[in-house]
C-alpha cells in the first residue's frame, strides 16, 4: 500500500465524520450564505480544529467567497482545502545534522529526545522511528531513560528488537541522566548516527519533569556539545483538545522542535492536526496511522489535506 493510500485509510474516521458532513451541508444549502458558513464552522470545531482556528478558517473562506464570487459548493470545498493546506504549511523533516559548518567532521550521534505523557504512544513511536531511521541506512541506539514507569524498559526492549537497533538500559529506578551518559559513550565509540532518548512520561509534576529534562540536556551539552538535538513531543490524536493543552504544558518545560501525532487512524477528530500547527506553531513531523512497525509516516501537510478531501 502506498503512502497516500495508507494516509487515506488512516484518516477514514475523520474523513467520514468531517468531510461527509461538509458535503451534506454544501448539498443542503442552495445559496452560499452566512448560515452555511456557521454550519461549516460548527463542523470544524466538532472535529477539534479549535474555536480560534475554526473562526480564522471561516473568516478567510468568507473573504475568498466574496473575492472569487463563488456560488458552487464544490468550489467552496476546494477553497477550504487550500486554506487548510496553507495553515498546516510545508513538510518539515527531522534535522539530523551537526551544528558544525564542516560536515566532514560531523559530530555523532545526532540526538532525538522523545517526550510525552504515559499512554500517548511514546514507546511504540520510538520503535517505529528507530525502524524508519534504520531503513534509511542510519545506525541507531535507543536510551531507556524512562526508568520510573513499571515495565517501560521491557516494553522499549521489545520495540528496539523489532526495529533491529541497540538499546542502552539500567535497572528500573536508575538515574535517567546516567543512562543517557552511558548511551552517548556507546554511540561515540561505535560512531552511531542517531541516539533516541526515551524520557519519563510525567506531566502532573512539572518541576520534576523540567529538572529531569534539564539534567539530561546538561549531559548532552557536555558530552556532545555540537550535535544537533531534536525534541519530539508525542500526542494522542484521540484525546483531541486535551492533546493541544498537553502540548502547551510541555512547551513551557522543553524546547519542542516537532510533534509525533499518534492514533490518527482511531480518531474521528483529525482536525487536531490543524489546531496544533496553528495554535502552537510547532511542526508535526510524524503521524501514526496504525499499529504495525511501519505505520509511522513522515507528515506532509498537502498530502494530509489531499487525503482528507479526496
Amino acid at each position: 500500500m502506498g503512502l497516500f493510500d495508507k494516509l487515506k485509510q488512516g484518516l477514514k474516521k475523520t474523513k467520514d465524520t468531517v468531510i461527509g458532513q461538509v458535503n451534506n451541508i454544501l448539498k443542503a444549502f442552495v445559496r452560499i450564505d452566512e448560515d452555511l458558513l456557521d454550519e461549516l464552522e460548527e463542523i470544524l470545531i466538532a472535529s477539534d480544529v479549535g474555536v480560534n482556528t475554526a473562526s480564522e478558517i471561516i473568516e478567510r473562506l468568507r473573504g475568498e467567497i466574496k473575492e472569487r464570487r463563488l456560488s458552487d459548493g464544490n468550489e467552496v470545498k476546494n477553497v477550504l482545502q487550500e486554506i487548510i493546506e496553507e495553515i498546516i504549511g510545508d513538510n518539515e523533516g527531522l534535522i539530523l545534522e551537526s551544528n558544525q559548518s564542516n560536515k566532514i567532521n560531523q559530530i555523532k550521534p545526532s540526538v532525538i529526545l522523545v517526550i510525552g505523557v504515559n499512554g500517548a504512544g511514546k514507546t511504540t513511536s520510538i520503535g517505529k522511528l528507530a525502524d524508519i531511521l534504520r531503513r534509511d541506512k542510519k545506525t541507531v541506539t535507543v536510551a531507556a531513560a524512562d526508568t520510573f514507569r513499571a515495565a517501560a524498559i521491557e516494553q522499549l526492549e521489545v520495540w528496539t528488537e523489532r526495529a533491529g537497533v541497540d538499546i542502552i538500559k539500567h535497572q528500573e529506578g536508575s538515574d535517567p541522566a546516567a543512562v543517557v551518559y552511558d548511551a552517548i559513550q556507546s554511540c561515540k565509540s561505535k560512531k552511531t548516527d542517531v541516539l533516541i532518548i526515551d524520557t519519563a512520561g510525567r506531566l502532573h509534576n512539572k518541576k520534576n519533569l523540567m529538572d529531569e529534562l534539564a539534567k539530561i540536556s546538561r549531559v548532552i551539552n557536555r558530552e556532545i556539545p555540537e550535535a544537533s538535538v531534536e525534541t519530539l513531543l508525542v500526542l494522542d490524536a484521540t484525546t483531541g483538545q486535551n492533546a493541544v493543552n498537553q502540548a502547551r504544558e510541555f512547551k513551557n518545560s522543553a524546547n519542542i522542535t516537532g510533534i509525533i501525532l499518534t492514533k490518527l487512524d482511531s480518531s474521528s477528530k483529525g482536525g487536531i492536526v490543524i489546531s496544533v500547527r496553528r495554535e502552537l506553531g510547532i511542526p508535526i513531523k510524524f503521524i501514526g496511522v496504525g499499529e504495525k512497525i511501519d505505520d509511522l509516516d513522515n507528515f506532509d501537510g498537502k498530502e494530509f489535506a489531499r487525503a482528507l478531501f479526496d
